[in-house]
């Protein structure tokens, strides 16, 4: 499962690339397939004949049910709920009285949720280059096997992160020139796609059509997440084609995006988004041989956690260092709950400033385990309750 259609057709034609020679049928939903093409993908799926199944959100809505559900991998996992990947883990198919088959074990909160992954109980794995604040605190815990890639891809470059208020906006304007005279291409993100009365954000469409004028010679395109799937995919493949010089985006292209001639990322408005999507958006660029620019543009004043966000950006490139950081002003969320961020439910211990204890506190569980295992059962029901299926998650 991905968050965008960009990002999980990539993965579709890949999976089909390796397993169709095999023999392997699968599966490819969407929201933005006709109903008929969304049915034929849940049967597939529901009757087993599907191997694998890739897509978006639809993968987890009502009417969708596996055979066997046995592996659930979501990919840039800090884009969805905790609900959202408690409901893709409890999908499968159930048996009634007549032998007949329904979708159901969708999982919920409170004791539902563990019910279901303990019926459906698929393996999982989560990816992201930006932990969720509850996950890397989860992980703490020892309730994830975490895996960590702490180098870079090859052929990959550090990308030069800047500063720029929003007065400097001409400056900005010069360097995309510059950048476009050199052949290379750039992005131009923005948090909105049109004017919003409530917040005074500078907005996709209307940034399209000042570049559009404030850039002669140079062709801007635009993609946002209203668009059409099939225009959506147009707009990508004339940007990877290097037909397109600047693309206007919102924060759709912060996944599933790699275009190695784009060499300059300017995001808008930078002070209201999170770390994690900054670092995923930085990571746009830097993926060729030429030196790599990231403008973060921000509107002034700024308030005490948009300013530390913005640090914490321009001083570190490492994900690890910036899901920390995260962790430290977000806080961890609940870890028998649905909210990703927060003030901790621990009384007592703090994860940040008691990190030292927590290998000892490791040790600790498993020797309770081994030697007093009961002692140990009663422990994790006093805490946890009818609540360890958020642990799933």
């Amino acid at each position: 499962m991905a968050p965008t259609e960009i990002l999980a057709e990539q993965h579709y034609r890949k999976f089909s690339q390796w397993l169709s020679p095999l023999g392997r049928k699968l599966a490819w939903l969407s929201g933005s397939q006709a109903r008929k093409q969304r049915r034929a993908a849940a049967e597939l799926m529901q009757s087993g004949e599907a191997s694998v199944a890739v897509g978006t959100h639809a993968l987890f809505q009502e009417g969708v049910a596996f055979q066997a559900l046995g592996l659930v991998i979501v990919d840039e996992q800090h884009r969805f709920g905790v609900a959202q990947r408690l409901a893709l883990r409890g999908k499968r198919v159930e048996a009634k009285s007549g032998g007949e088959a329904k979708s159901g074990g969708q999982a919920k909160s409170g004791g539902d949720a563990n019910s279901a992954a303990s019926a459906a109980d698929p393996h999982l794995l989560m990816m992201s280059a930006t932990p969720i604040p509850r996950t890397l605190s989860m992980s703490y815990y020892s309730d994830l096997d975490v895996s960590v890639i702490d180098e870079l891809p090859p052929g990959r470059r550090p990308v030069l992160t800047k500063l720029a208020a929003s007065n400097r906006r001409g400056e900005v304007m010069a360097r995309v020139r510059e950048a476009c005279a050199e052949g290379r291409q750039a992005y131009w993100v923005c948090p909105l796609i049109e004017e919003s009365e409530a917040l005074d954000l500078q907005n996709a469409i209307a940034t399209h059509e000042s570049l559009t004028r404030e850039l002669p010679g140079l062709e801007v395109g635009l993609v946002h997440g209203r668009l059409a799937a099939g225009q959506k995919a147009e707009v990508m493949a004339r940007f990877a084609a290097g037909e397109i010089d600047v693309l206007v985006a919102t924060t759709v292209i912060e996944v599933g995006v790699d275009v190695a001639n784009a060499c300059l990322m300017v995001i808008e408005h930078a002070e209201r988004l999170g770390l994690a999507q900054l670092h995923q958006l930085r990571g746009r660029v830097g993926r060729g041989s030429a030196d790599s620019v990231c403008v973060l543009m921000y509107s002034g004043p700024l308030g005490d956690m948009a300013r530390r966000r913005l640090k914490v950006i321009y001083e570190s490139s490492d994900g690890f260092t910036i899901a920390e950081e995260d962790l430290k002003l977000r806080g961890p969320g609940e870890l028998l709950g649905e909210r990703q961020s927060g003030v901790p439910m621990l009384r007592f211990a703090d994860l940040v400033a008691d990190e030292a204890l927590l290998a000892e506190a490791r040790e600790a569980a498993a020797w309770l385990l081994e030697h007093a295992p009961q002692a140990a059962e009663r422990h994790v029901e006093r805490w946890l309750g009818a609540r360890s299926g958020f642990l799933m998650a």
